[in-house]
């Protein structure tokens, strides 16, 4: 693709957007880069979005989208959901900041053992500090310090491997191994057998661009880990959503803990860890525990009241087990819809994903690997992303693409119009 063509798509969406350039301006005087959320960055500069009502953003400027991004997955139910502002708003008339207990927090946690097969939970604010909780019960419980991950694996903001391991990561003693190459997976935990606290996986990269690992992947580097002593943990942050019970229920494969968030909180900041009582009840520090030395684990919000009431609402009606199944087979098919509609352009892009969640590529053929990612076309990448701007399709820059409870049928065969025009200016 021509780079003038990238230009002009770039003076195009200026030339549209002057009031989230002025939003821009102003914010860059305070914020590096503008905002606290690099991932939002695109050139010229990105959105600014005034207001929200069900699958449909709206900018500052008095664009109407069709919001196929979903907050990276942390969207799901689709904006201002009254049923959880609802419940949320009721539950703040009686109380705000409760410097104790509350019932709602033992509410979630029942919700998320008996939904997600958790023996015990913990909340945190962020999928990042659940992560981090989770990788460090590891450490603790094992008294290694090794931690084994993915390349293409993003488990927070301290926790970036797309190109190695980032400078501004957390300081664990990491090992990286390819993702979904059994053989060097296996042969790392074999190297590093005797100080290696644990293997963290997602069953599908999120922000390496939606590509599931191998259940056969899966399976064998969590038997060789646990036979090495070490613990298996699965970051289903983003993939919860998928199925009764998550995306590594689905596989039929059982970590000893995993990590949650986004969506789950229905808008609020969440995040969770849990899994079995071996290793959570570390963090018990009841006097009925009678344990020598617990674990301390602080965090004033971990049970703010507005996070973990949305939680119960979004678990015990908004998102039953039973909405989760269907709304997997839904994207199964939307994403298939997607692949279609690729075909018959014969544009060099393709998509993948897993349920719900789904990524556009400016590759011919579907990437497999993190190292397929770096090969795509960078400028047909970002003339995709403008070109479904301009017809009224906010997704990712980067490509990603999540259903939402609140799309309606009429508004898939929107995205599907939508894309078969933007593959036809693009041949």
């Amino acid at each position: 693709m021509s780079s003038n063509n990238v230009v002009k798509a770039r003076s195009n969406f200026a030339d549209r957007n002057p009031g989230s350039r002025s939003h821009y301006d102003e914010a860059r005087k305070y914020m590096p880069g503008g905002q606290t959320r690099s991932v939002l960055t695109h050139a010229p500069f990105p959105l600014t979005f005034a207001s929200g009502s069900g699958a449909t953003l709206t900018d500052v400027d008095g664009h109407t989208y069709l919001d196929f991004l979903g907050d990276f997955t942390a969207g799901l139910l689709g904006h201002s959901e009254r049923r959880v502002l609802d419940h949320v708003a009721e539950a703040l008339t009686h109380n705000a900041s409760v410097g104790g207990i509350h019932p709602a927090e033992a509410t979630l946690a029942k919700l998320m053992c008996e939904r997600f097969g958790l023996d015990r939970v913990r909340f945190t604010n962020s999928g990042t500090e659940a992560n981090l909780l989770a990788m460090t019960t590891a450490v603790i419980t094992t008294g290694r310090k090794k931690i084994m991950v993915l390349s293409g694996g993003y488990h927070g903001s301290v926790f970036y491997f797309a190109s190695g391991n980032a400078p501004w990561n957390a300081p664990f003693d990491f090992v990286i191994t390819p993702f979904n190459d059994e053989a060097a997976a296996l042969q790392a935990i074999t190297t590093h057998a005797s100080t290696l606290a644990a293997v963290v996986v997602e069953p599908m990269l999120g922000s390496g661009g939606c590509i599931p690992a191998s259940p056969q992947f899966l399976t064998s580097v969590f038997q060789a880990a646990r036979n090495v002593g070490a613990v298996c943990i699965a970051d289903e942050v983003m993939t919860s959503r998928h199925g009764s019970s998550g995306m590594m229920n689905m596989l039929g494969i059982e970590p000893d803990i995993a990590a949650y968030g986004k969506y789950i909180g229905g808008g609020f900041s969440f995040g969770a860890f849990g899994g079995k009582a071996q290793f959570m009840d570390m963090f018990d520090t009841s006097p009925e525990s009678n344990r020598p030395s617990p674990v301390a684990h602080g965090g004033t919000f971990n049970n703010n009241l507005s996070s973990v009431t949305a939680g119960c609402k979004v678990l015990g009606e908004v998102f039953t087990a039973d909405i989760a199944v269907a709304h997997t087979a839904r994207g199964d098919e939307f994403r298939q819809a997607i692949a279609a509609v690729i075909a018959r352009s014969g544009a060099p892009v393709s998509v993948t994903g897993f349920g719900s969640m789904m990524s556009l590529h400016a590759l011919a053929t579907p990437p497999v690997s993190p190292t397929d990612i770096a090969n795509r076309d960078i400028e047909l990448q970002e003339l995709l992303f403008f070109g479904l701007l301009e017809r009224g399709i906010y997704i990712a820059a980067r490509g990603m693409v999540n259903l939402g409870l609140a799309h309606t049928d009429d508004q898939l065969a929107q995205f599907l119009d939508a894309l078969a025009e933007t593959l036809t200016t693009l041949n």
